[in-house]
């Protein structure tokens, strides 16, 4: 019973690892059921065995690829008592997070608007919402530049945003310290002007 049990775990790992690798590779888009089968070198019902649907593939995927990838975990920036402190810690996290995982992180962006339907990733979003409450938290200022600095810093963890700034030549260190200024120097006023009228 124990080896069957070891069998079954060990294919589930396989067929995990398979979705995995080709989201790295060519994309959630691209990796069906049938390409996830072939890669892990298993039918097709082998797959449904483990995974009902390609959602329950795809949670697999991600779990497997937050702990494999080095995704920060905030814990250990709540204990940084100066947000600025905290928000330069968070961002040197993230960023070589982005910088190690390119990639696959490039990929998954792409595919985003195509998979939306799909789901499976839910813990990833709550990781990326528990680090956004983490790096929030703490910052002095009056309801009009909170909310400035709340999209200011949801803006400086996008990955879409360290893409931005790398690729125009930025290194990881000087696009977390533009970001850093942008977040510690917004400030609160007037709304912007309504150009439409």
């Amino acid at each position: 019973m124990g080896r069957r049990r070891d069998q079954l775990d060990a294919t589930r790992q396989r067929i995990t690892e398979a979705a995995f690798d080709l989201h790295s590779t060519v994309g959630p888009a691209q990796t069906s059921i049938s390409a996830v089968a072939e890669h892990a070198g298993v039918q097709r019902h082998t797959v449904y065995h483990h995974f009902p649907d390609l959602t329950a593939l795809f949670r697999a995927c991600t779990e497997h690829g937050m702990r494999i990838t080095g995704i920060p975990d905030p814990a250990s920036w709540r204990a940084i008592d100066d947000p600025t402190t905290r928000l330069r810690t968070g961002l040197g996290e993230l960023y070589l997070y982005y910088r190690t995982n390119t990639r696959l992180l490039g990929n998954i962006v792409r595919d985003m608007p195509l998979t939306t339907g799909v789901g499976g990733s839910e813990a990833f979003v709550e990781r990326m919402t528990e680090m956004f409450s983490a790096l929030a938290w703490g910052w002095p200022g009056d309801a009009a530049t909170q909310r400035l600095r709340m999209a200011s810093i949801g803006h400086a963890m996008s990955f879409e945003t360290w893409r931005s700034l790398t690729d125009r030549g930025l290194s990881d260190a000087e696009a977390g310290d533009l970001m850093l200024w942008l977040v510690t120097t917004v400030q609160g006023g007037r709304e912007p002007s309504d150009r439409s009228r």
